[in-house]
Order: C-alpha cells, then sequence, then structure tokens
C-alpha cells in the first residue's frame, strides 16, 4: 500500500505537469520593411501578419507609433492561440510638408502580455522625394 501513494502522487505531478499552460507568444511576419521610393504627398501602406504561436490569448493592449505621420491599426486586440491578426501601417510622406525629402525611420511598437516580449516592435524606412516640377 505504501508503494501505491507516491505513485499516485507522480502521477498526479505528471498531469499537473502536462496541463500547465504554455503562456502567449507573439510572432510578426516581419520586423523591419522598407516602403522604397515615395513622393512627397503620397500615402502608402504595408500590411503585417500578427501570429500567436503560444498557448494562451494573446493580448495586444495598445498600438503605438514614434510619429503622427505614422498610423497602425490592428484587426485582433486578442489572438487566439494558433490565430492570426492583421497590423496595418499607414505612412503619410507630406504629413511634414511639402519640402521634405530623404530617408525616415519609423517604429509601431505592439504592447502586449508575452512574457517574453512585451513590446514587440515593426520598423519601417522610406525614402522620400519631391514631386517633378514642370
Amino acid at each position: 500500500m505504501k508503494k501505491q501513494i507516491p505513485i499516485a502522487l507522480f502521477v498526479f505531478v505528471v498531469l499537473l505537469t502536462a496541463c500547465k499552460s504554455i503562456p502567449p507568444q507573439i510572432d510578426l511576419e516581419f520586423t523591419k520593411f522598407d516602403f522604397g521610393v515615395v513622393i512627397n504627398g503620397e500615402i502608402v501602406t504595408q500590411e503585417v501578419r500578427v501570429s500567436n504561436i503560444g498557448g494562451e490569448e494573446l493580448v495586444i493592449s495598445q498600438v503605438l507609433t514614434t510619429c503622427g505621420c505614422t498610423t497602425a491599426t490592428l484587426d485582433l486586440r486578442v489572438i487566439p492561440a494558433g490565430k492570426e491578426g492583421k497590423l496595418q501601417v499607414t505612412f503619410d510622406s507630406g504629413a511634414h510638408g511639402p519640402y521634405l525629402e530623404g530617408e525616415v525611420i519609423r517604429r509601431v511598437i505592439l504592447v502586449t502580455n508575452d512574457p517574453n516580449h512585451y513590446e514587440a516592435t515593426v520598423d519601417f524606412v522610406a525614402n522620400i522625394s519631391l514631386p517633378e516640377t514642370p
């Protein structure tokens, strides 16, 4: 009878460990992209797949940008395990006036409940050129 208690305890611990859930884990399709040459005044958009490869719901509590020239929207703020959402990043190249030209670098920040990535970032670059004048 004494041997049954340790075996039962062992089985209970194994089952308890097996039932422990895997935390959410964010996975971005890419963390950097390049809009290339953008004529000042153009508005360009890029979509980025946001996946949850963890075992619990991924909650994205905030979507932030580093500049008012950039907007970012997420179709799902709560992404179930094994599912994905889409982040749409829009850049207004004319937001800083009609004479801005050259390379700009901006960032989108996703604040999450992923214990290993409380902040996940997507960076982009655009090379703004002035429109040709006749």
